[in-house]
């Protein structure tokens, strides 16, 4: 057993953990001050729900065995028999790693650091979705929405993206996307970012739009605490690249400093834009542009020379500049811009490898059948998550009701749906 590569993987998962309650004080800064808690609170309430989830049966069906045989990852139902809750046999495995508790790639670490890590992924996915209805959402429903669609939607598409066996370097069997299409994927551009993306704009047109919804009229309320959550979104995106290689050997090191250089250039590349059209470059659009050039480095990490991933991160963070004010224009109230920045990232992340990825970029003459097969993949999973979330959404909404009450909204939703008021002022300090 390598005991670095373990340890790497590890430290790797609790840096990715540490993204979710990152992304709440992302979130939480942004809307005003009497939501803070209910936005904070969707976020821990995904990682709490999320995780239980993946223990019990989420591990099972995203990393069922043969994936090119199950479309949506069923089969791992029906081994849940012999592989009870999912990971009886791995906790075996792990036990015993003379007699098979190594990953199938060959490896050297427990099977069950593996299960963890990609547990913070699955956690991370359902708390992106909640940035799109901020303001009006009950948490009741929200949790309901959660694990609804974490069961039905990223568990089968996590099997179709990260659910792969590879043999002396050569993939065998996986997902239909990664293995039938060849998509290209290395973290999760199509199954974190654009998944949340189109569950997020499904959710946005389930709610409607907030009271008062125009262009400026919702500021945010504390910018130091977004900045705070950016600062942890990219601590922990480290884990989320670089670890996705499940080894800490070159490929790490070309996703990590790839992780450093996209958000980077994508934070210039959206305040270059915010000057254009504004006059004044924002520290809440130097974040976002962080954000995005994390997002859309994702899948492409450990596929571009530090050159390329650069030009993406300038790209993606001008396009994500440019995408949010699409809400404007369509009529969604998409809160805290999860379509403009991690649909629109991921797509750009995902396609740029189409046109630039090493050995098959159609710009360095490999032709377009990649980038093809990269459009395909993230359509695929845009529209599944799409139809599935506003499906779930609308089942919610005419059931127990997913918006609160709109009296409620005006006042601010702290205090009717958690008890709570996020800060404390004069007579009311304790």
């Amino acid at each position: 057993m390598d005991q670095g590569n373990t340890a790497f993987i590890l430290v790797s998962a609790a840096l990715v953990l540490l993204m979710t309650p990152g992304l709440a004080f992302f979130y939480g800064g942004m809307v005003k001050a009497k939501s803070v808690v209910s936005m904070m609170m969707l976020s821990f309430g995904s990682l709490g729900l999320i995780a239980v989830l993946w223990v019990l049966y989420g591990y099972a069906i995203s990393f069922s065995n043969g994936g090119t045989e199950s479309f949506l990852g069923i089969d791992g139902w029906f081994g849940i028999d012999t592989n009870f809750l999912g990971l009886t046999q791995q906790v075996k495995d792990s036990a015993n790693p003379t007699e098979g508790g190594l990953f199938a790639s060959g490896t050297s670490f427990p099977s069950l650091a593996f299960v963890a890590f990609q547990a913070t992924f699955a956690i991370i996915t359902v708390a992106l979705i909640s940035g799109a209805i901020a303001d009006r959402a009950k948490f009741g429903a929200w949790m309901v929405f959660a694990g609804v669609w974490a069961t039905i939607v990223y568990f089968p598409v996590a099997n179709w993206v990260f659910n792969f066996t590879m043999v002396d370097g050569k993939m065998t069997d996986g997902g239909w996307i990664v293995y039938n299409l060849g998509v290209i994927d290395f973290a999760g551009g199509t199954a974190v970012h654009i998944n949340a993306g189109a569950a997020g704009l499904a959710l946005a047109i389930v709610l409607g739009k907030r009271f008062g919804f125009s262009k400026g009229i919702n500021q945010p309320h504390n910018v130091p605490l977004t900045l705070l959550g950016v600062a942890l979104l990219w601590f922990g995106w480290f884990g989320f690249n670089a670890g996705s290689a499940v080894a800490a050997d070159g490929v790490a090191s070309l996703a990590f400093i790839n992780t450093i250089g996209a958000p980077a250039a994508a934070m210039l590349g959206w305040i270059l834009v915010e000057k254009l059209k504004h006059g004044k470059a924002t520290s809440i659009g130097a974040g976002s542009g962080a954000v995005a050039g994390l997002v859309a480095i994702t899948p492409a990490c450990a596929s571009l020379d530090p050159v390329w991933a650069l030009a993406l991160g300038l790209v993606a963070g001008a396009l994500c500049a440019m995408a949010i004010d699409l809400k404007f224009a369509l009529g969604f109230d998409d809160s805290l811009d999860v379509v403009g920045i991690h649909l629109v990232g991921g797509f750009v992340g995902t396609l740029w490898i189409g046109f630039f990825g090493n050995g098959v970029g159609a710009a360095f003459g490999f032709g377009f059948h990649q980038l093809a097969m990269q459009a395909l993949g993230a359509v695929a999973v845009l529209v599944y998550s799409f139809v599935l979330a506003l499906v779930i959404g609308f089942l919610i909404e005419k059931t127990i009701g997913f918006r609160v009450k709109a009296e409620d909204e005006i006042a601010g939703i702290d205090t009717v749906v958690h008890g709570e008021d996020a800060y404390a002022f004069g007579a009311d300090r304790g």
